[in-house]
């Protein structure tokens, strides 16, 4: 990654055309060949860039440009249309080269995966005498997240969201839908848990007849010690 501080203008011309004014700015240049421009604000978001597929090229100003103090002009050329970027670069203040390597990608905490994990661990937070049956029960549209017993030994199938929406409801009563023509296996109960349910899925999962259950991930991983606190 290349990134240099200068002091520039911008344009981007192309589909739309868009001005960023004499200022100083962070230019950086990835290894994918994207160009993004970026100020000391607006959080991440870049005031203006061009995605790979383009190539950066550098050049002399012209003699209007250099008369009003600019030094080199960058071209970041698009390779599909005819978009481009160019930056009239006025002054260098910091240009500098770093080797990142292949980024491993983000590891999010909290994913539907460890809270199936911690909940088929604890399956007794649904409920005093719950057993787990298992993990991942498939069905013919798809693998409920977890199967288990409530206390008189009814089969539960259970649905696990980190934000439950009325697509997860839905999708729990078509598995329901399955597992009740199993007679094996009804009547089988459904548990839609998250550790969010909006308004309009807790609505529609009660008018079904399924059960919502708010996920508490901290006491899951044993972090909150709910018995201190206050309310």
């Amino acid at each position: 990654m290349r990134l240099v501080i200068a002091r520039c203008s911008v344009d981007y011309v192309g589909r739309l055309t868009a001005h960023l004014p004499f200022a100083t700015r962070l230019l950086m240049v990835k290894a994918d060949g994207s160009v993004l421009v970026h100020s000391d604000g607006g959080s991440y978001k870049p005031l203006n860039w061009m995605s790979p597929p383009c190539a950066l090229s550098g050049g002399p100003p012209s003699d209007v440009d250099a008369a009003e103090g600019v030094v080199e002009v960058w071209t970041v050329q698009q390779a599909k249309t005819d978009d481009r970027l160019q930056v009239h670069v006025h002054e260098v203040l910091h240009d500098s080269a770093h080797e990142l390597g292949v980024d491993p990608g983000l590891v999010k905490d909290g994913v539907e995966a460890h809270l199936q994990h911690l909940l088929a661990e604890q399956i007794q937070t649904l409920g005093d005498g719950w057993s787990l049956v298992r993990r991942e029960h498939m069905t013919a549209i798809g693998p409920v997240d977890i199967l288990c017993r409530d206390a008189s030994g009814g089969a539960v199938a259970v649905e696990i969201k980190r934000r439950g929406d009325i697509d997860g409801v839905e999708q729990l009563t078509r598995y329901l839908e399955l597992m009740n023509r199993d007679p094996h296996l009804a009547p089988v109960a459904g548990v839609f848990a998250a550790q969010e349910i909006k308004p309009q899925a807790r609505t529609l999962a009660t008018d079904r007849g399924i059960r919502c259950v708010t996920l508490d991930y901290l006491a899951l991983r044993g972090l909150d010690d709910v018995g201190s606190r206050l309310f």
